[in-house]
């Protein structure tokens, strides 16, 4: 079994969400590595998720899937509307003051008091 639609919907069964059944078809389309570079991650951690086998936050994931292949978007009380991988990245980078420059000082105070940001992302 090396289709990853196949994988996931033998790991995932008839709970498979509909964000995995994507990737699984972003996969099949182009590559397990490619797509996983496209997302900033691991292809071992697409691996997992495919197989139902991730440990971490897999909202995390579904979040920066669709914001890479979906165009998801969140509105940003700073940026207004951002995709959603942005965003991540954006709180990652808020989780430590940095002022390297003012952009970077005024996403820390707002990512700090954006009810999206948890600090662990």
């Amino acid at each position: 079994m090396s289709n990853p639609v196949e994988i996931a919907k033998a790991s995932w069964g008839a709970g498979l969400p509909d964000w995995i059944a994507a990737l699984a078809e972003e996969c099949l389309l182009s590559s397990q590595n490619k797509v996983a570079a496209r997302l900033g991650r691991s292809a071992a951690l697409v691996s997992l998720v495919l197989r139902a086998k991730y440990t971490g936050d897999y909202e995390a994931v579904e979040e920066v899937f669709k914001g890479v292949f979906q165009a998801a978007t969140v509105d940003c009380p700073a940026l207004g509307n951002l995709p959603s991988h942005e965003c991540i990245e954006w709180r990652k980078k808020a989780r430590r003051f940095g002022n390297a420059n003012m952009l970077r000082v005024q996403m820390f105070r707002a990512c700090n008091k954006c009810p999206r940001f948890t600090g662990d992302v």
